[in-house]
């Protein structure tokens, strides 16, 4: 029950006389401390800014170029930036990120392999790449041919095959097997995950992509 004296105890608890009780709370004591944290927040918003770079390009929200020319930039800016946060503390990225709880695996990964997605050495990674081609014009004409038509069945492997073909270096820029596959990718992007392609038009894609193999073998000959 509420009596008189739990008032005044109440009142005295929280005496509006002792002003050091609202003073603003700050993380730095001096313009050097302060520096410090301005440099690991314009960091952490780097690595923030990488992942959502890379969750866009997986979204085909931007485009091969520009997926590349902003990641690369901003590689180099991480690389600039963590110089001045690192420490004994922050010896290097990952303990940085983990100290500061930070969800951002695709950005993890860009910084470990230090350059964008689209561009990889071909180098050990050459017979790969064209395996992975190879595979994905095969799976994607049986599944045409097995009357497979929808978005949802066929958009995932015809951008990876996208993908692959872009970061291939030892393609011309122009290869015109890319187009064809281009081509679909904006054909699929007009439709919802559950709309299918009519026969006529998956028989078109299905030689387009014939057409886009053979170009393929050409020009690794």
């Amino acid at each position: 029950m509420y009596s008189a004296n739990s008032g005044r105890r109440l009142e005295k608890r929280y005496d509006t006389n002792r002003p050091e009780l609202y003073e603003e709370v700050k993380l730095f004591r001096n313009a050097r401390e302060r520096e410090k944290y301005d440099n690991m927040a314009d960091f952490f918003a780097l690595i923030q800014t990488l992942q959502c770079l890379e969750k866009a390009y997986i979204k085909d929200a931007v485009t091969p170029k520009e997926y590349t020319d902003a990641c690369a930039k901003l590689l180099a800016q991480i690389s600039a930036a963590f110089n001045l946060v690192k420490s004994s503390t922050y010896p290097d990225i990952p303990t940085f990120m983990r100290a500061f709880v930070m969800d951002c695996p695709a950005a993890a990964q860009r910084i470990e392999e230090g350059k964008p997605i689209t561009i990889q050495d071909n180098q050990g990674n050459i017979s790969k790449s064209v395996a992975d081609v190879v595979s994905m014009y095969i799976t994607l004409c049986d599944k045409l041919q097995m009357q497979m038509r929808a978005k949802d069945e066929l958009y995932a492997d015809l951008k990876h095959l996208a993908d692959v073909l872009d970061r291939m270096s030892i393609l011309p820029p122009d290869f015109e097997g890319k187009t064809k596959v281009y081509h679909w990718i904006g054909e699929l992007d007009k439709m919802s995950a559950s709309d299918c392609l009519d026969e006529e038009q998956g028989r078109q894609m299905v030689f387009d992509l014939e057409y886009s193999r053979e170009a393929f073998n050409r020009a690794l000959n």
